[in-house]
Formats: C-alpha cells, structure tokens, sequence
C-alpha cells in the first residue's frame, strides 16, 4: 500500500514523467523477464524501476558477480531505491548511460529492463535514451520494455534486428511487452 501511495503522489505531481499511478504487477515481471538467459547476463541496467517493483526479482535471479545498475529520475524513488537496495548503484538519467557503465569500469550491457513512460517523453527525449540503449547494449543484448499502447513498436523495430510483442491483461492498466534483440554491430558486419 506504501508503494501504492508513492506513486500515485509522483503521478500527481509529474503525470509525464511517471506512466502510471501503481507499481507493475508481479505477472508483468515474470512475462518480461521470461526471455532473460541469467547464466549469461554480466550486465544489466534497470532504467525507471520506481519502488523497485521489478528490481526485486531482478535481484533474487541474477548471478553472483553480475553487475547491476539501477537508472531512476525521481528523487523519491532513487531514495526508496538505495534504501532498499543499498549495494545497488543508483544513477540519474537514462540519457547518460555510457557515461555510468564507464564510471563503473563495465563493459556493455547484456539486458536493460525499462520501466520508462516512453509514449509520454516528447520525441526529442525518446530518440536520446533510444540511441543510448543502443550505444550501451552488447550485439545480441536484449532490451525489454512495456508500454500502454502499440506507439512504440514501429520506432523499435526500425531500430532492432528483432522485436517480438506480447501483451498481458493480468496488469492494471495491460500492457505491451516489447523484447528487442540488439544486431549486429558494424564491426561485426564486415567481419573485422
């Protein structure tokens, strides 16, 4: 109920900044991390966890030794974040990934898990944090994202090698879950 009321204070406060006025539900999770290969995963950034409703079950699957990085704007929510998850590095702006995985000495990103309101950023925005996922995340890499609405898939599957849709009632309001696999990278392409 704790989290319940955060959000909906912070929706009140910045409805286009924070997508919804609850926390996503557990079936939500699970359906977007279904395609996580955790044995293989070294990196992960969490970009808009909010109350850590995913960050949690993130948490509990990953590897000993896997790096994972949380990316929230909201003072609120950074705060419930580290205190939540203290050995978590908490970062601010998802504009400025490459920048944090640096900062950290990691390499790319195997998976990045959005919670962001993409449908809600002006474009200008969306295309920033969109080509920094891309600049961050590892050739095969996944990036796993849900929205309200179908806005975002042409944008996704111009910019991804692959995108498969899923879509769940069980989250109020339902979703769509968009799992992007990152292409090859031109280095790879032309075989150098």
């Amino acid at each position: 109920m704790a989290d319940f009321m955060v959000f909906l204070r912070r929706f009140i406060a910045e409805p286009g900044r924070v997508g919804s006025v609850i926390p996503s539900s557990r079936y939500l999770c699970e359906r977007m991390l279904s395609h996580v290969n955790w044995a293989s995963t070294d990196v992960i950034l969490e970009l808009g966890p909010g109350t850590g409703a995913f960050t949690q079950t993130i948490y509990q699957k990953i590897n000993p030794g896997t790096d994972y990085v949380l990316v929230e704007r909201d003072s609120q929510f950074r705060s419930i974040l580290q205190s939540r998850f203290p050995d978590l590095p908490v970062r601010e702006e998802a504009t400025r990934l490459g920048q944090y995985l640096e900062e950290l000495e990691l390499g790319k990103a195997d998976v990045i898990i959005s919670g962001l309101p993409f449908a809600n950023f002006p474009q200008e925005l969306r295309t920033a944090i969109l080509d920094e996922v891309q600049k961050v995340l590892k050739p095969g890499g996944l990036f796993i994202t849900f929205q309200y609405s179908l806005q975002l898939q042409a944008e996704l599957q111009a910019r991804f090698s692959l995108v498969e849709t899923d879509f769940t009632l069980l989250n109020i309001p339902p979703a769509f879950i968009y799992t992007c696999r990152n292409g090859q990278s031109e280095k790879d392409r032309h075989g150098a």
